[in-house]
């Protein structure tokens, strides 16, 4: 399995890929150049949507749009570009970093500290309508988000603990222990160890496996879903993000990769793509 280089470019902090079966393109952003970055694999065309805020996710909208997780909240674009806040929560210091989207079309935001204060940032749950749940609310820097391929699952990253967390979903937003957001039973499901890089964004495949790529550790890892170790991929950027299935049957794993911070490789900033890396899930647009 060797990584190619889908878009070259130059991100000062790429993030968040996500495959759009609607429009047949991925969906990714820089952070830190607020801007969000559409990519054509089939037809090589490429779209920069500029955000007026520092922008840490993009996902589809069901309907055609976008919503995104901005520094003071989480906004939508309309199809014909038109901006609305649907949670506007500005707090200072903080942005918007990761996001996805649940099987029940629900985003899951979180945010993080600009100086990674400890215990600064959250998770919460938006439904459609604009109900915003917190569900964690003593995070560092939150950052992957995915489930299981029934939907009974929910892994999680807070980067500095090092852990891959799992936590079981049950119906609505109280779970019977009183957690919010509707997960409970929260554990940890593998650890990265120190000299391995920094756990950041996941994605979960067809077979429950969970793709996490590591921040300052130049790979990414696949898990097995008992949690054991099943796979490590070196990566030709020191600092990779996030990663996604998408292209046709979505069996290709793009990654996104960020320059900030480190004296880059020539490829640092670049989305990534790992060919016939495995069987990626149905992405589902937020409901909102």
């Amino acid at each position: 399995m060797r990584p190619e280089v889908a878009v070259r470019a130059a991100a000062e902090l790429g993030e968040g890929p996500t495959w759009d079966p609607e429009t047949g393109r991925l969906i990714w952003v820089d952070i830190l150049s607020s801007r969000v970055h559409g990519y054509d694999p089939a037809t090589d065309r490429r779209t920069v949507l500029p955000t007026e805020q520092h922008v840490g996710a993009a996902k589809p909208r069901a309907g055609g749009g976008l919503v995104v997780n901005l520094r003071d909240g989480v906004g939508l674009y309309a199809a014909d570009g038109g901006f609305s806040w649907l949670v506007h929560d500005p707090v200072q210091g903080r942005r918007g970093n990761d996001a996805a989207v649940a099987p029940d079309g629900s985003l899951w935001a979180g945010t993080m500290s600009y100086d990674e204060t400890a215990g600064g940032a959250t998770l919460s749950r938006i439904h459609p309508d604009g109900t915003a749940v917190g569900v964690l609310d003593d995070v560092t820097v939150s950052n992957g988000i995915g489930w299981s391929p029934d939907g009974r699952l929910m892994y999680y990253i807070d980067t500095p603990t090092r852990r891959i967390d799992v936590f079981d979903v049950l119906d609505g937003d109280t779970a019977a222990d009183g957690h919010r957001g509707g997960v409970t039973g929260r554990r940890p499901f593998a650890t990265v160890e120190e000299g391995a890089g920094w756990p950041d964004g996941l994605c979960v495949d067809a077979e429950g496996c969970v793709w996490v790529a590591l921040w300052d550790g130049a790979a990414i890892r696949r898990y097995a879903p008992d949690g054991t170790l099943d796979r490590t991929v070196e990566l030709p950027v020191l600092r990779p993000t996030a990663c996604a299935f998408g292209g046709a049957g979505q069996t290709d794993l793009y990654v996104t990769s960020a320059r900030v911070g480190h004296t880059p490789h020539p490829l640092a900033g670049s989305l990534l793509v790992l060919p016939d890396a495995g069987q990626g899930l149905p992405q589902q647009a937020f409901a909102g």
